[in-house]
């Protein structure tokens, strides 16, 4: 078991020469960040827009706020997209 650590971690760290591209480039590892943002955001959004609609139905006071809450998640995608762009 301990063999199968040694090189599983030799593997991942790549303390090895690298002879080829890794499999995921920095393009790709920023996409797939951004991606997983998006649907985090997404599905953060599902629960809050419909708990917005039901509290706007009772009272229309709560427009506002149910609005804000909506679109708060949006800032997840933002940040990602920021530091996306700041890193590379």
């Amino acid at each position: 078991m301990i063999e199968i650590g040694a090189a599983l971690t030799e593997v991942v760290l790549q303390n090895g020469a690298v002879e080829e591209s890794p499999f995921l480039t920095d393009y790709g590892a920023a996409a797939i960040a951004v991606g997983l943002a998006a649907l985090a955001s997404g599905y953060a959004e599902r629960g809050i827009g419909a708990a917005a609609v039901g509290a706007v139905a009772e009272d229309r006071d709560m427009l506002i706020p149910g609005i804000i809450l909506t679109v708060l998640p949006e800032t997840l995608v933002i940040f990602a997209l920021l530091i996306v762009i700041l890193a590379l």
